[in-house]
């Protein structure tokens, strides 16, 4: 997965601006409906800042938020992350990322009561081979941002290598830094362009790397200084404010 820019955190220095608000599905609340919070989550696009509002019957129901898709897929609230009850639960989204909901109730969870909110694209071979080119496109980088990348980390990684070569030609040998959590946020320190490919057998060729355009921190231009004027000008500025006017001819 690749999202969540700093400059979509809404703030810096421990001081955070309001992101939207999203009443979890609209009018129909936190109920058991199959595909209706896939639906609702589509077409939204969700930062750190955002709120969610989970409003359902307590005593039918919670919100049980899970670590990781797996948990999702299987309904598993063994573990959770954490668990909301009051039946008017806001959440607020802290970190980028993906985020799972569901409810600990099996059945509910099962017949479609739960929710993913998030990036839906793995750091993975893509159906098109320019689609990290189109997405990196698409973006303005700039010093300071982060790239979080997720994946299984059992089948996939991610190296940054150092020129335009080494990406075109997918050549993983002399690595800048490898990256293999399976959820890793990599930092822009600098600006010029940064490569990032898989060294996993045939997954750079066929699409899995990333070039980004790293642009510097925007500064404010210095104010610049008024020239002096030498006192001879400021001489025939004042003989030219003084000079008498001539009289209109009657």
């Amino acid at each position: 997965m690749l999202c969540a820019r700093d400059d979509e955190l809404h703030g810096s220095n421990g001081i955070w601006l309001l992101g939207k608000i999203y009443k979890v599905g609209d009018s129909d609340g936190w109920t058991t409906k199959e595909g209706t919070y896939y639906e609702w989550a589509e077409h939204k696009e969700f930062h750190v800042g955002d709120s969610l509002i989970f409003k359902y019957d307590r005593n039918v129901s919670d919100v049980t938020q899970v670590s990781d898709a797996q948990e999702y897929e299987f309904c598993n609230s063994s573990s959770p992350k954490a668990v909301y009850n009051t039946g008017h639960d806001i959440v607020t989204l802290t970190e980028p990322g993906s985020h799972y909901f569901i409810s600990s109730n099996h059945s509910q969870c099962v017949t479609g009561q739960r929710l993913h909110v998030g990036d839906s694209n793995e750091w993975s071979v893509p159906e098109e081979s320019d689609f990290y080119y189109k997405w990196s496109e698409e973006k303005q980088f700039h010093v300071g941002d982060n790239l979080l990348f997720y994946y299984n980390d059992q089948v996939n990684d991610v190296l940054e290598v150092s020129s335009d070569l080494e990406f075109i030609s997918c050549d993983s040998s002399s690595p800048v830094a490898t990256h293999n959590t399976g959820q890793d946020l990599i930092k822009l320190t600098k600006p010029g362009i940064q490569y990032f490919i898989s060294s996993k057998t045939g997954q750079c060729e066929a699409g899995l790397k990333l070039r980004v355009v790293v642009r510097p921190l925007f500064r404010a231009l210095p104010r610049t200084r008024r020239m002096r004027s030498s006192p001879l000008d400021r001489f025939f500025k004042w003989l030219h404010r003084f000079r008498p006017q001539p009289h209109p001819h009657h």
